[in-house]
Parts: C-alpha cells; sequence; structure tokens
C-alpha cells in the first residue's frame, strides 16, 4: 500500500511539472479523509455536474467539458504524507479552489489543507455535527472557509462562486441555478395557497 500511495504522490508531482493549458486541468479538487465519507460528500458532485463541470479521472486524457474537477481519498492521520503533496501541488496542477470534507472530532484534512496550499482557497465540510469545531478553529492568519456539517452541496457552489468571479459563463449557470430554486418555491407556494392543506398533502 505504501508503494501505491508513493504512486500517487509521484503522479501529483509529475503534474505539478507538467505545463498545462489551464482549460484541460480540473478546476475544483474534492478531497476526503475516508470513502465512507461519499455519501456526504456526494452533495458536492451533484451540485458539479449540475452545473456542468464534468468529473476528469485521468488527468492525461480530460474531459470535453471546460469546466471539471477531480477527487481523491487524502487521510491527514493515515497519510499525511499524501495530504502535503496534494496541498503543495493543487494550483501548480492547475486547481483553483479545494473542497475538504472529513468527519470525527480530529477532522484535521480541510484545515492542514488550507495551511499548506495557501493561498489556495479551500472549503471545508463537517462531514459529522462533532466534526464543525475542528474544521472552523483555524487561527488568525490561517483561514478556511466553511459550510455547516454535510452540507457538501453548498460547498461546491461557494467553490463555483470563487471561480465565477473570473468565467461569466459560471456566474451565468449559478444564476439559472438560483431561478430554478426559486421556481420551486414559487410552485410549491401556488400549489399550498391554491389547494389548501389537505389537497396539498393529497396531491
Amino acid at each position: 500500500m505504501t508503494d501505491e500511495i508513493d504512486d500517487i504522490i509521484d503522479d501529483l508531482h509529475a503534474q505539478a511539472d507538467d505545463d498545462r493549458d489551464p482549460e484541460s486541468t480540473p478546476e475544483v479538487g474534492i478531497i476526503m479523509g475516508s470513502d465512507s465519507d461519499l455519501d456526504t460528500m456526494s452533495g458536492a458532485y451533484d451540485a458539479l455536474r449540475a452545473l456542468g463541470f464534468a468529473e476528469q479521472t485521468d488527468y492525461d486524457s480530460p474531459p470535453a467539458a471546460r469546466f471539471s474537477f477531480e477527487s481523491y481519498v487524502v487521510s491527514a492521520h493515515r497519510t499525511p504524507d499524501l495530504m502535503y503533496a496534494y496541498g503543495e501541488t493543487a494550483a501548480d496542477r492547475g486547481v483553483d479552489v479545494i473542497i475538504a470534507g472529513a468527519g470525527g472530532k480530529s477532522a484535521d484534512l480541510p484545515n492542514m489543507t488550507a495551511s499548506i496550499a495557501y493561498p489556495l482557497p479551500v472549503i471545508g465540510v463537517p462531514v459529522k455535527e462533532k466534526s464543525v469545531d475542528s474544521v472552523i478553529g483555524m487561527p488568525t492568519g490561517a483561514p478556511i472557509v466553511a459550510v455547516d456539517a454535510g452540507k457538501s452541496y453548498n460547498a461546491a457552489l461557494s467553490a463555483v462562486q470563487i471561480l465565477a468571479r473570473a468565467h461569466d459563463e459560471l456566474a451565468d449557470r449559478l444564476r439559472a441555478e438560483h431561478d430554478d430554486r426559486r421556481r420551486n418555491v414559487a410552485g410549491v407556494s401556488r400549489d399550498l395557497h391554491g389547494l389548501g392543506l389537505d389537497g396539498f398533502r393529497d396531491r
């Protein structure tokens, strides 16, 4: 297993040394402490896909979509060397924003990644309620953005908001997504008013 971790680390450094067109590299990196966090972190995947991002699984074969994301399992405690390599190489590999999720009382992955990857923005996702204090507990001068426990969908929206400052196309997609949510609320409100409580529940 150690050799496999070393291989991933070597790949990350090789990608960082490769001068790639930024349009062919993932803008968003999703990392989590364990694959058991996937159920919670899947919201980030859902949000990014809804906004037209494709998942990049092969650095040498980028998807056709203009914007993409990647994901890795990176344990702050079991594979600190991988965590350092990911944080150190992210910007040079073309990543613009990192979404980092971790659970447990010692949810150190978002915090440590934010320190290592600085000044790259890192959005922390506490996978469990008990992880909130750990994720948001950064000292002055070592910032991290964090969402509430389990809200990885919001983390992805925040990541795209950051990217949208440089990409009008993403700002348009965010506005369209927001408008869809407004329309959904309008439809529900109209039905509740028009049908009444019993009719609304029976519809």
